[in-house]
């Protein structure tokens, strides 16, 4: 099956600290995040909202606070707070004239054409751009899974909590080989024989009405859209959410489960090593969380419209 990603190329980049033309934002074959993996990325999505006319970023404050600790534990000294890469991000998005869902990359690399592995002595930069995106994951309502014979890299290894760019080559060897083997996704344990990921998503999964997930100490990266989905389980629906290990066998009687994340956002799994979960299909926990879910990203909740930044207004307020 061809499982390419078709992606449209963006107009524009902010790139050495201005907004350019795409095709003039590039770097030397020499760059050190290029060959050594060295850099740091984030993940946001902008949501279009048709009654408003408007598109809202997602929770851009707390994707650039895990973007700064991430620079951080790289050694990167960045120019930028989080309002500075707040704005450009909005001013990007406007530049691109999007007014459909889309997703954000930015990525701090170290811009240096050199040989040598190392961290200190070097100079980063930032550069972003910013897509049409719709789908991560093509089923996200009745994902099948498998649990990967590949282990999650470990913090005392490569940190997991940040996202660190040379760190998915991990999840890339996870990926392919679920579905090289006829997979939608794959399940990863940790080095205790834990559950911790999928390939580039948190997983929680649903029994007994309680909504568990594994704790941040397990190797998982600390997800935005994790702690979204936790308040919303806990304060909209009622559901208790327990962090704690997940045994590779509990997946198998697990009633529902599911993957969350900027990518994936919120996708049903529905079945594990052609274990059914559940009724094989999406269980009425997951279905009601995708429901409010799409409904808070876009703006439609009162009570988290603060988490809904708009980018074609000047006055920020209107999202409060």
């Amino acid at each position: 099956m061809d499982t390419k990603q078709k992606v449209t190329l963006p107009n524009y980049a902010f790139f050495k600290g201005r907004i350019v033309p795409y095709d003039e934002a590039k770097v030397g074959v020499l760059t050190h995040t290029l060959n050594y993996g060295t850099g740091v990325f984030g993940g946001l999505r902008g949501y279009w909202n048709d009654e408003e006319d408007q598109l809202f970023v997602f929770r851009p404050e707390d994707h650039y606070r895990r973007f700064l600790q991430s620079a951080k534990m790289m050694c990167m000294e960045l120019p930028y707070t989080l309002d500075d890469l707040t704005q450009i991000t909005a001013e990007l998005v406007r530049t691109e004239n999007l007014r459909e869902d889309c997703y954000i990359r930015p990525l701090a690399y170290f811009a240096d054409e050199t040989i040598g592995v190392r961290l200190h002595d070097m100079t980063p930069d930032v550069t972003m751009i910013a897509i049409p995106f719709g789908l991560y994951v093509p089923k996200e309502e009745n994902a099948h899974v498998t649990v990967s014979s590949w282990r999650r890299v470990d913090d005392n290894s490569l940190p997991a909590r940040g996202k660190i760019s040379g760190a998915y080559v991990n999840s890339a060897f996870v990926k392919t080989d679920a579905v090289r083997a006829g997979f939608d996704e794959a399940i990863v344990l940790n080095n205790d024989g834990h559950v911790s990921e999928g390939s580039a998503a948190n997983v929680f999964i649903v029994r007994e009405g309680r909504a568990i997930t594994p704790p941040v100490s397990d190797n998982v990266l600390e997800g935005v859209v994790r702690r979204t989905i936790a308040e919303l389980l806990r304060e909209e629906m009622g559901v208790e959410v327990v962090e704690r290990a997940i045994d590779r066998t509990e997946l198998f009687v697990a009633d529902e489960a599911f993957f969350s994340g900027t990518g994936v956002q919120i996708a049903a799994i529905t079945a594990v090593d052609h274990r059914p979960l559940g009724d094989g299909v999406m269980g009425p926990v997951t279905g009601r969380l995708r429901e409010l879910f799409f409904n808070v990203v876009r703006g439609r909740e009162p009570r988290y419209r603060h988490w809904c930044a708009p980018v074609f207004v000047a006055d920020r307020a209107a999202a409060g």
